[in-house]
């Protein structure tokens, strides 16, 4: 078992069952499934980043690895997922046993790609923040958070792109390309805008004809940069600019009588926000950084009235489906996610307030897009000043913010994937991996991962498709391997891309006597896990938790067993 938690600091994999249940029926009695704790950017210290392309099969697209058989004299490599003969291209001809390529060493299980295509001709993406700033609050908030943001800025590498957004009653996208003379774009908060809204009001074809094509995406697509500077500049040159708006920055003027709550359309601010991205910079590693201090009241998105009278739904209203805003707002918010998902951007959520924000709404646009959120009771408190710093600082103690990542699974064909819970969504990549059983985010073998980091942690679940043999004469079951690969594409902190291929073996048993092999390799710890994860998630989606928690019960129960 020592072994296998070494692997950890190798792959930053931990499983289970590190000897896996050959059958369909034995891998039902273990009752805790065959899964994988996967971090897919982990940083290893002595990990090799490849400057070429990776080699892939021509058959499965798995990535050459050290389980591949080679025949050095033939050139040929033996795909041990599919068995298909792949021949080496030229430049591997001088392969041999004393001279191999850094792939098929049996230490790098894990390893990097950073291949010329993915490397652009000019200087690497820069980071991009759109800053979304609610200003329904009060003067001391508001002084706390432009403090906070002034500091903020002065954090973020001069290369990176800054945009500002402020919203109260109304949402005003700051252009920040015209220092001399402020300006701002104003929409009304009760209203949903489109992009084709968006795009006409802000002006992005005064000089320049629409193109006839439906689709507006960025410079490729008709829009000119000097249309996209104006609202999205380096913060090395709208320093002094952002500075000046935040520091005139006033709470929102429009009055709110006694017996009512602030008119805030957060719902409306960050659809704007991502629909300005996806006009602008779609396809790119860009955050939109929601600063909120109170709950959504006005236009969609909202989840209480402005009325005082009207009390904020509770956990209780929720259960009982009795919350009035609720289900509104969750479908707006998941058309969101959908959209974010689909630019690649993310979503980062910094809620100070006494009062609720509405969390329970917007998680799904967060969870998806592989977000943070920061809850304090103030924009004062160190925890929030902290934690802007931590995401926006780099160095030692940076998070390691990666973005615009695609995780694909590939394994040995006696195995199927039933899903994945962690911050990722569905490509709806369908094959014959896909299982019928769907744990999490199922019948795909490939998620995007809009927003990750060096901690970002996956829960894979598989099922063995594999049924009982009918063969008397049990061949040893330490010949029999089971193969899973695991492939993130990714934009790296630098702004370069980059592919991280993890390639991992596990011996299966099956028949009398499996049982002591089973449990020498039974991990209490990943098994804890990923037992709390997939029991989280069905809290979270089935009708009632006494089937979760009958669920637990009997993994508590059966588990003991193998103690």
């Amino acid at each position: 078992m020592g072994e296998f938690v070494e692997l950890e600091a190798q792959d930053g994999v931990r499983m289970p069952w590190n000897v896996l249940p050959g059958t369909k029926q034995e891998s039902s009695n273990c009752v805790v499934p065959v899964s994988v704790i996967y971090t897919p950017i982990k940083p290893f210290p002595n990990m090799p980043v490849l400057p070429y392309s990776p080699l892939r099969c021509r058959n499965c697209r798995s990535v050459l690895n050290p389980f591949c058989t080679v025949d050095f004299s033939a050139k040929l490599w033996i795909c041990p997922f599919c068995f298909q003969r792949n021949q080496f291209p030229p430049h591997y001809t001088a392969i041999s046993d004393d001279n191999l390529p850094a792939e098929l060493f049996s230490q790098y299980t894990t390893i990097e790609y950073e291949e010329p295509q993915m490397i652009s001709s000019s200087s690497p993406s820069p980071m991009i923040f759109m800053f979304v700033v609610d200003t329904c609050m009060i003067e001391e908030e508001m002084a706390f958070l432009k403090s906070a943001l002034s500091q903020a800025i002065e954090l973020l590498p001069d290369n990176s792109l800054v945009g500002l957004i402020t919203f109260g009653t109304l949402v005003h996208v700051h252009e920040l390309g015209f220092g001399e003379t402020p300006k701002t774009y104003v929409f009304k908060g009760s209203k949903d805008v489109s992009k084709d809204q968006l795009l006409k009001q802000m002006g992005f074809f005064l000089k320049k004809p629409k193109p006839p094509t439906s689709v507006i995406a960025g410079a490729k697509d008709g829009l000119s940069s000097d249309s996209i500077s104006r609202f999205l500049l380096p913060a090395s040159q709208c320093e002094f600019t952002l500075n000046s708006v935040l520091e005139e920055l006033q709470k929102d003027p429009w009055p709110v009588p006694p017996h009512q709550r602030a008119s805030r359309c957060t719902g409306t601010a960050l659809s704007v926000a991502a629909c300005l991205l996806g006009a602008c910079v779609p396809g790119s590693g860009a955050r939109i950084m929601a600063f909120i201090g109170g709950p959504p009241t006005e236009g969609l998105g909202s989840i209480v009235s402005k009325n005082l009278s009207e009390s904020i739904r509770s956990h209780k209203d929720i259960d009982k489906d009795s919350a009035t805003h609720y289900h509104k707002a969750v479908k707006f918010y998941e058309r969101l996610a959908k959209q974010l998902v689909h630019q690649g951007h993310v979503l980062n959520l910094f809620a100070c307030a006494l009062d609720q924000v509405g969390v329970a709404e917007l998680k799904v646009a967060i969870e998806r897009t592989g977000g943070l959120v920061v809850l304090a009771e103030s924009f004062g408190h160190v925890v929030f000043k902290d934690s802007l710093r931590r995401v926006l600082q780099l160095g030692d103690y940076d998070l390691g913010l990666s973005s615009n990542g695609i995780f694909e699974v590939n394994c040995s064909k006696d195995i199927r994937v039933q899903g994945i819970i962690g911050p990722c969504a569905s490509l709806e990549k369908k094959g014959p991996l896909c299982s019928d059983t769907v744990v999490g985010q199922g019948t795909t073998s490939a998620w995007k991962m809009c927003g990750l980091d060096k901690a970002t942690t996956l829960s894979l679940i598989f099922e063995i498709a594999k049924k009982d043999s009918t063969d008397t004469t049990v061949q040893q079951p330490s010949s029999y391997q089971f193969y899973f690969q695991f492939l993130t594409y990714y934009q790296h902190s630098g702004g370069q891309m980059r592919l991280r291929v993890t390639t991992l073996s596990r011996r299966w048993v099956a028949g009398p006597g499996s049982a002591q092999d089973l449990i020498a390799g039974f991990d209490q710890e990943a098994a804890a896990v990923a037992m709390a994860r997939i029991v989280s998630f069905k809290m979270e989606n089935e009708v009632t938790i006494k089937s979760s928690m009958a669920f637990v019960n009997s993994w508590i129960w059966n588990s003991e067993g193998y103690q």
